[in-house]
């Protein structure tokens, strides 16, 4: 897992100027093994199912930061790490006898959860950043630009989510109106823009000094764009196909009820 992202805090104000030491994730202390790190991680995807996380700057560092100049892999069950796990709106749906159809992807579902980190140790040869805050931008500018275009993967849930709109418009006899047949439409089109800036932004990267590829910034970033703008208007169009049965459908459970399943 990557972990980036801190609680900010004040965001006019740097790390070291915060309040709250720990609203960056920081060096506390540090001996001949290795180093020991308080702080937050807020958002992190997929982080109970990682074997290790990688914990990085979040933004611009200055010589007053230097402390929050780290970068360190630590094993997910490491001591001293403490995982709050994130609310989801139907996350309630996992107790209430559901698990085929209302639970969507009930065995590999994603999550995220606060990392809380106190005096977490890592060993120098896990160490990758220590105190060098002038390289913490470029670091935060590369691990963007790889995830930003990583977001292409949302193209995979719109593709199931045009085929159901579609499967729907079937169901109910409109699968041949025009503004139906227009709303599918759209709703490819905003997918497939998506899924074109990011497989564009890895066809224009270029090999570092390194060897390494980097894929096109500027490109990564027009990909995350239309993943925070695009998926929203596919959903509603898939709403729009599908009438108000999709939201306000009867529970798993109601369905499966000897009583009120046949009604």
């Amino acid at each position: 897992g990557g972990a980036m992202t801190d609680p900010k805090g004040d965001r006019s104000k740097g790390p070291s100027e915060q309040d709250d030491p720990d609203l960056f994730t920081r060096i506390v202390d540090s001996d001949e093994k290795g180093v020991y790190v308080s702080g937050a991680k807020a958002h992190q995807t997929g982080c109970i199912n990682s074997h290790w996380i990688i914990l990085m700057p979040t933004i611009r560092l200055t010589q007053n930061d230097k402390e929050y100049a780290v970068v360190g892999a630590i094993p997910a069950d490491v001591k001293g790490l403490t995982y709050i796990y994130g609310r989801q709106s139907c996350d309630t749906r996992v107790m209430e006898g559901g698990g085929d159809i209302d639970l969507g992807n009930a065995k590999f579902g994603g999550q995220e959860a606060m990392m809380i980190l106190d005096r977490v140790f890592i060993s120098w040869d896990k160490v990758f950043m220590n105190g060098e805050f002038e390289f913490a931008s470029m670091l935060v500018e590369r691990f963007t630009c790889y995830h930003r275009r990583s977001y292409v993967c949302k193209t995979g849930l719109g593709d199931v989510l045009i085929g159901a709109a579609a499967t729907i418009a079937d169901y109910n006899g409109v699968p041949n109106v025009s503004h139906i047949k227009d709303k599918i439409i759209e709703m490819t089109h905003l997918n497939e823009t998506i899924f074109a800036a990011g497989i564009a932004s890895s066809h224009q990267g270029h090999k570092m000094k390194s060897g390494v590829y980097l894929n096109d910034d500027m490109l990564a970033q027009v990909c995350k764009h239309n993943v925070t703008r695009f998926p929203y208007e596919i959903s509603r169009l898939a709403q729009d196909i599908a009438g108000g049965l999709m939201v306000t459908l009867p529970s798993e459970k109601d369905f499966r009820h000897p009583e009120a399943g046949p009604m």
